[in-house]
């Protein structure tokens, strides 16, 4: 690939000799580069048009963002940010980041050889990263194998963080939820139907699980083709709650909903103290 084919006339495009297409997407392209100054092998992710869509923006920022304090050895590093010639030309962002050599996707797809050494390598590479981001009270939320990168050594490390959120406190966030978070094959039940309630950093650790099930026999765990078809296969394989856990919350929300209505239609009818109880009972229940 020529350079003139990859930059747009960007002011630093010279310091970057381009060799080759390492990966295309819905974002743009990836191209593995040489840096000129230093003679070192860089990975350049070329992101087009960003603010033709306010979500696309808003996405690259937060992962610029978070990559630019997140200083890990699991955890891909930028190098750099392009500045464009001039703010009125600025229409593509070029970040420049360390180059590995694949991703976890095609080293499942083209090693049917791993022993369990493999295994627990990459496991502890990933679990070292997360709990890394953890600690800042940071949620990846699309934890998958083609976002994990990785190099002949068997160094693995956590990438795109561009539907990653922050959470300020030690108590589950009330974060809004949209289907694209957490590719479904990989997306916590919790995920699964819902769109906005309370979660924890325990949707990244299920998703490293299907993950890691995943290292193990070649092939997803959960490959649903719909969210319902998803909980069927996780219902299938983890079983369903107990009879009895089933009826306690199905008299529960039944109890609930009846005080709901009572109170909507009857404001004076006594049911406002015995919605509190039931919150108070249920916030308990959950801590």
């Amino acid at each position: 690939m020529l350079d003139r084919d990859f930059f747009t006339e960007y002011g630093e495009a010279s310091q970057y000799e381009i060799q080759e297409v390492v990966g295309k997407g819905s974002y743009g392209v990836v191209a593995s580069a040489i840096d000129t100054h230093t003679g070192e092998r860089v990975a350049i992710k070329k992101m087009n048009n960003v603010f033709e869509h306010v979500s696309d923006a808003t996405r690259i920022l937060r992962e610029i963002k978070l990559l630019r304090l997140l200083k890990h050895a699991d955890i891909v590093e930028i190098k750099h940010i392009m500045l464009p010639p001039s703010p009125r030309e600025f229409k593509d962002v070029y970040v420049v980041f360390e180059l590995m050599e694949s991703d976890l996707h095609q080293v499942i797809k083209l090693n049917d050889d791993l022993t369990p050494e493999h295994h627990q390598f990459f496991l502890y590479q990933l679990l070292r990263g997360l709990k890394y981001i953890h600690t800042g009270n940071v949620f990846h939320r699309d934890l998958k194998p083609k976002n994990i990168l990785a190099n002949a050594d068997c160094k693995v490390k956590l990438c795109d963080f561009g539907l990653a959120r922050v959470s300020f406190t030690n108590a589950p966030s009330a974060i809004f939820w949209t289907d694209y978070v957490a590719t479904r094959w990989y997306r916590a039940p919790e995920l699964c139907g819902s769109f906005s309630s309370k979660y924890t950093p325990a949707i990244d650790i299920w998703s490293i699980g299907c993950i890691f099930a995943e290292l193990l026999t070649g092939k997803p765990l959960f490959p649903g083709k719909n969210v319902v078809h998803q909980l069927e296969l996780i219902t299938d394989l983890l079983g369903t709650p107990a009879a009895d856990t089933i009826a306690r919350v199905c008299y529960l929300s039944q109890s609930i909903s009846f005080a709901i209505l009572e109170t909507a239609a009857f404001p004076n009818s006594g049911y406002a103290p015995v919605l509190i109880t039931f919150f108070f009972v249920i916030r308990a229940g959950w801590e």
